[in-house]
């Protein structure tokens, strides 16, 4: 396909341009295949606009026609324009970012905005701009990625007694969603794994996702069982279940579903394990909202952060019915309660929902990040995310395909992976010293994960990725945001690192809302920004005398 085919009006003279914190500058507006490109041909100096298309979430278009139509018509059967005629695209950007465009001619209006409309939602992946991104400092034969199952296996020898590197997956043959590698236990055969995942929705059988070094005991994740109305069993996922916690009394199954929802999947063919057929796991129900209603309170957050008004009980009442606060609260008391689980009082844990790619993936991630100090550092942190999100198979092509502007609303939608990243900041905001990385990365995070110039959140799984030839085709994230010239920009410089776990408080008072996110184009973040830049400069400073 050629992305011209998709572009009416290129060029534009002659247009304003009106963005947040910035007065309106008068330039030229150029639509390419992935790009929207405004420069300001005054002497001022202002910055180009450079957006990627995948980051419009909605665009918003009303014309004006002050002289109108001639009637009679041209020689190529076209009515003649007459002059007065403008129209004005407002664009609402995926990461929150609101501006006008105002367009001389209704004719080039229209057509600019069909462009960007067509443009930003194409769907082909392999379409995407990450796949034609090309900057001169990297090269496609550079590493890809941090982690593997392979690497984390081998750097982990205390494992090795009771866990072992199956490749029962090689091809994705037995779960999709899976990476080709994943960690079991010993005992256990690639025989008995076959048979165990087809009870498991996805085919997302118990796999290892965290050892805990300190007394031995695990974090395993999968799916819900497929029980349904008639309490099937399965005698290889219980002896899966039975070998993860073998020479122990008892384990934990923490379900980010309530018990009555639970009981609702299992006449749907879902279910859960009953106590009589896992009698030496303890299950546990901590109700988690999710897809559409966690989308829905995003978008409601986001009208209240955008309401321009000076009531501020009108503005707090917003964000309570939002309840956005609610969805982090719970995320982070249920990763404490498995962190209590195998911190204080040393039993493994399964975790698992419905399909076991969202929740799931919050919560274990959120507790390995409490528990484990080499989860805090820069590339441990980035480490864990690849690990439980990336290769753990986390949607993000269906979760992020739109944000909270979007006009169209598809059931996939879910800011899953926002609420991770507020909820990191939440614990960022804590322990300022325990975190080995700065609230840059966790916005920086938050951007690309709905648009990039990177192929890392490409597609909805391993897979997909491997089919498609995400890391032979396009760069890694990542690794850009570990070369020196980054690092430097989202480590946390006041870091001290701890091995004690870091205990977030969940009481109401102790959450705020996410500032830099979701207040990051108002002027009163900025002036937050420019103090927190100017801190920074003077730690640097610090830092550089200390060393001298």
């Amino acid at each position: 396909m050629e992305f011209s085919e998709h572009i009416k009006t290129a060029n534009v003279d002659d247009v304003v341009l009106r963005q947040p914190l910035q007065p309106p500058v008068r330039g030229a507006l150029c639509v390419t295949g992935h790009h929207l490109l405004f420069s300001d041909r005054t002497d001022r100096g202002s910055r180009p606009l450079l957006l990627l298309l995948r980051n419009i979430d909605a665009i918003d278009k009303s014309v004006e026609n002050l002289g109108g139509y001639s009637s009679l018509l041209s020689n190529a059967g076209r009515t003649d324009r007459i002059s007065g005629s403008s129209g004005t695209i407002t664009i609402k950007c995926k990461d929150l970012r609101v501006f006008q465009l105002d367009i001389p001619g209704m004719e080039q209006c229209l057509n600019i905005a069909h462009s960007i409309e067509t443009l930003s939602s194409l769907d082909c992946v392999s379409e995407m701009y990450p796949f034609f991104y090309r900057p001169g400092d990297r090269s496609l034969k550079d590493q890809w990625g941090l982690s593997s199952p392979e690497k984390d296996y081998a750097q982990m020898d205390e494992l090795h007694d009771k866990w072992r590197l199956s490749h029962v997956n090689r091809a994705y043959a037995v779960c999709p969603s899976y990476p080709p590698a994943v960690i079991v236990p010993k005992n256990i055969d690639d025989g008995i794994l076959v048979k165990a995942s087809k009870f498991r929705q996805g085919g997302r059988f118990p796999v290892l996702c965290y050892y805990h070094r300190k007394n031995g005991m695990v974090i395993v994740r999968s799916s819900q069982p497929l029980t349904g109305a008639n309490r099937k069993r399965c005698s290889e996922d219980e002896l899966l279940l039975q070998a993860v916690i073998d020479g122990s009394d008892k384990g934990y199954i923490i379900d980010t579903r309530s018990h009555q929802q639970a009981q609702q999947a299992r006449m749907m063919g879902g279910g859960f394990e009953s106590k009589s057929s896992y009698s030496r796991w303890k299950r546990l129900h901590r109700q988690m909202e999710r897809g559409k209603a966690l989308q829905e309170s995003l978008i409601k957050l986001v009208e209240a952060c955008g309401d321009q008004s000076d009531n501020m009980d009108r503005w707090l009442s917003k964000l309570e019915n939002s309840k956005w606060l609610s969805h982090v609260q719970t995320a982070l008391s249920t990763a404490g309660l498995l962190v209590e689980c195998v911190e204080r009082d040393g039993h493994s844990v399964l975790v698992h929902g419905s399909e076991g790619t969202d929740n799931t993936l919050l919560i274990s991630t959120l507790a390995q990040l409490i528990m484990d100090p080499c989860c805090r550092t820069l590339e441990g942190f980035l480490a864990l995310l690849e690990r439980e999100w990336l290769q753990a198979g986390h949607p993000f092509q269906q979760r992020c395909s739109h944000s909270a502007y979007s006009h169209v609303r598809l059931q996939q939608e879910a800011p899953v992976f926002l609420l991770l990243l507020d909820c990191v900041w939440q614990l960022w905001r804590q322990f300022p010293l325990a975190l080995g990385f700065s609230e840059l990365l966790l916005l920086r995070l938050a951007t690309e994960a709905y648009s990039s110039d990177y192929g890392t959140f490409l597609c909805n799984s391993d897979q997909e990725r491997s089919v498609l030839g995400v890391k032979e085709k396009t760069h890694c994230l990542f690794q850009v945001l570990l070369r020196p010239a980054a690092r430097l920009q989202y480590v946390n410089l006041l870091y001290e690192p701890t091995e004690l776990a870091i205990w977030p408080s969940v009481h109401p008072q102790s959450l705020q809302l996410w500032r830099g996110f979701f207040l990051r184009w108002t002027q009163q973040n900025r002036h937050l920004e420019e103090a927190q830049e100017e801190i920074r400069n003077m730690v640097i400073e610090w830092s550089k005398l200390t060393l001298s």
